[in-house]
């Protein structure tokens, strides 16, 4: 009887894992590897909403102007300085607690507080209040190495969209307490979900320690109606139901100081 003819040996496939293309991160609090305090030069980002006294109506034209004139001038000399970014939104007619935004970004937060200082001593600057005011830092995301082997860098440059639609972010502690491959298969299905909107980006950044968020997320684009979809099919993801707190939310019209102002009076 003539033998069986024997099968070629299967090869198994190799697998190797680049570093930049780790899933997740498996010890996320250091406690394994031990890891250092990351001291590398990262921007902080400052979303500072104001809001007009109504009394500053009441002035006389040529004061209006005049006060306009000087604040103007002052958001303007901060956005020529290098390294020091500036970007104004308006929310005159979009939310009754805030009239317009700066969205400041620089290397050093004590550069927002002298911005501030000037800002504070312009005749405008007297009627206004800021309700609300947010610190937070760039920081690459642990989450994308998977979708973007490349990393993203830790330097944000802010798009150009027309709308920016900024909300603080906290999680629930129940999040920080499942694992980490968990956590990464709920963000690579939100990832997903996000993948088709290609006309609106995303910034997120960190504040944890520096603000009581635990995040701003800030999405830049131009279609109001793209964002709105977007943010419902993410409610269907698992991760969603690890959130504890995505208020108060901002629709922000870019426009430049001196546009925004004339919003206002």
């Amino acid at each position: 009887m003539a033998e069986r003819p024997k099968r070629p040996e299967k090869k198994l496939r190799e697998y190797s894992e680049k570093t930049t293309r780790r899933m997740t991160d498996l010890d996320p609090a250091g406690l394994v590897l031990d890891k250092a305090p990351d001291r590398a030069r990262r921007q902080f980002m400052n979303y500072a909403f104001f809001k007009l006294d109504p009394a500053f109506r009441r002035l006389e034209p040529s004061e209006i102007e005049a006060a306009k004139d000087e604040f103007a001038a002052v958001v303007e000399r901060w956005a020529a300085r290098e390294g020091f970014i500036v970007r104004s939104y308006s929310l005159v007619g979009l939310r009754a607690d805030t009239d317009f935004m700066i969205w400041r970004i620089a290397f050093d937060p004590a550069e927002f507080q002298a911005m501030q200082r000037e800002l504070n001593r312009t005749r405008l600057a007297g009627y206004l209040t800021q309700p609300y005011s947010y610190l937070s830092m760039q920081k690459r995301s642990i989450y994308v190495d998977r979708f973007n082997p490349e990393g993203e860098g830790v330097q944000l440059m802010p798009g150009e969209g027309d709308y920016l639609f900024v909300y603080p972010f906290v999680k629930k502690r129940e999040w920080y307490k499942l694992t980490p491959h968990t956590r990464q298969g709920m963000m690579d299905e939100h990832i997903y979900v996000s993948a088709p909107f290609e006309g609106v980006r995303l910034n997120t950044s960190y504040s944890y320690g520096i603000d009581d968020q635990e995040f701003v997320v800030a999405f830049d684009a131009n279609h109001p109606s793209e964002f709105v979809d977007l943010v419902h099919r993410l409610r269907f993801t698992e991760a969603s139901l690890y959130t504890l707190r995505d208020t108060p939310m901002f629709t922000c019209r870019k426009k430049p100081v001196r546009e925004l102002l004339d919003d206002l009076a």
